[in-house]
C-alpha cells in the first residue's frame, strides 16, 4: 500500500521518472485501474454538491467520469501513435493505460468538492491538474521528445471526449427529469 501511495504522489507531482517507472512496470496495471476507479468515484461523490446525495446521480456521474477516461485514453493512443507520432514513438496500450491511469491521481481530490462553497474551484483546479498529469503521462508513454506534441494529443482527445460527455450528460439529465 505504501508503494502505491508513493506512486500516486509521484504521478500527482508530475514526476517524469515516476511515469517512466510506471510505464515499464506491468505489475502496476491493477493499481493504475484502481486509481481511475477511485478518481471517478471521487468525481461522483464530489458532484453531490450540485446533484444532491442521490445514489443514481452519484453512480451516473461516476460512470460518465470512468467512461470519459477510457475514451480519452483510447483516443490518445490512436492520435499519438497514428496521427501525431514522433519518429521515436514506441508504445503499447498497456504502457499508455498504466501511465494515464496514474495521471488520474489528482482527481481523487474531487472528493473535497462536497465541502460547502468550494466545489467549483476544486473541480477546476483538479481538472487542470489531471490534464497536466495526462500530458506528462502521454509524453512518457509515447516516448515524445516534445511536450507540445503531448499537449496537442491530450487536447484533441480531451476536446472530443468532453463533447461526448456533455452530450451524454444532457441526454441523461433529460431522461432523469
Amino acid at each position: 500500500m505504501g508503494l502505491y501511495i508513493y506512486r500516486l504522489e509521484g504521478a500527482a507531482l508530475l514526476d517524469a521518472s515516476m511515469y517512466e517507472g510506471i510505464e515499464s512496470d506491468r505489475s502496476v496495471s491493477l493499481q493504475a485501474a484502481a486509481t481511475v476507479v477511485l478518481s471517478s468515484l471521487a468525481t461522483g461523490i464530489g458532484s453531490t454538491t450540485w446533484f444532491g446525495w442521490h445514489p443514481l446521480a452519484i453512480v451516473t456521474v461516476t460512470g460518465i467520469a470512468l467512461l470519459t477516461w477510457v475514451a480519452w485514453a483510447a483516443l490518445m493512443f490512436q492520435i499519438g501513435t497514428r496521427i501525431l507520432p514522433e519518429r521515436t514513438t514506441q508504445t503499447n496500450l498497456g504502457e499508455l493505460l498504466r501511465t494515464t491511469g496514474f495521471a488520474a491521481a489528482p482527481g481523487m481530490l474531487q472528493l473535497l468538492a462536497v465541502l460547502p462553497n468550494i466545489a467549483t474551484p476544486v473541480f477546476v483546479v483538479t481538472s487542470l491538474w489531471m490534464f497536466l498529469a495526462m500530458v506528462t503521462a502521454i509524453k512518457h508513454a509515447l516516448d515524445f521528445q516534445s511536450t507540445w506534441r503531448a499537449l496537442a494529443v491530450c487536447a484533441i482527445g480531451a476536446g472530443l471526449c468532453l463533447s461526448v460527455a456533455v452530450a451524454l450528460g444532457l441526454m441523461l439529465t433529460r431522461v432523469a427529469a
